[in-house]
C-alpha cells in the first residue's frame, strides 16, 4: 500500500506580495521566505494537518501553471513505478520530488521523505 500524505500544495502567482497576503490572511499563517533546499518562493510552517501552503511566481514550468498537491510517500522510486503503471506520465522527474500528471493529465507531485 502507497499510504501517501498530503505534504504541501503549491501555489503558482502572478502576483506573488498579493498571494502572499491572501494566503497568510486566510491561512493565518505568513509565507515565509524559502531555505536554500527548498527553491524559489515563500511557505507557511507547516500546519497541525503536517501540510504547509506554498506561493512561488508563476512560470513556464510543470508546476508552474496549476495548483500542485505534493504527496509525500515513504518509496519515491516504488510509487514512480505505480504512477506509471496505473496509466499517469513523469513530468519532470527528481531524486527529491517528481512531477506527475495521473491519468486524467492532473498534476501533482511525489515527495521522498525529508531527509534526516
Amino acid at each position: 500500500m502507497l499510504a501517501p500524505r498530503l505534504s504541501f500544495v503549491e501555489f503558482p502567482a502572478d502576483d506573488t506580495e498579493r498571494a502572499r497576503r491572501f494566503w497568510g490572511g486566510v491561512l493565518g499563517s505568513e509565507p515565509e521566505p524559502r531555505g536554500p533546499a527548498q527553491g524559489e518562493g515563500w511557505q507557511t510552517a507547516v500546519a497541525e494537518s503536517g501540510a504547509a501552503v506554498g506561493v512561488h511566481a508563476r512560470g513556464p514550468g510543470p508546476g508552474d501553471s496549476f495548483s500542485l498537491p505534493y504527496f509525500e510517500v515513504d518509496d519515491l522510486a516504488d510509487a514512480v513505478s505505480r504512477v506509471e503503471q496505473f496509466g499517469g506520465s513523469i513530468v519532470h522527474p527528481g531524486e527529491r520530488w517528481t512531477i506527475c500528471k495521473d491519468s486524467e493529465g492532473n498534476p501533482f507531485a511525489l515527495s521522498g521523505p525529508a531527509a534526516a
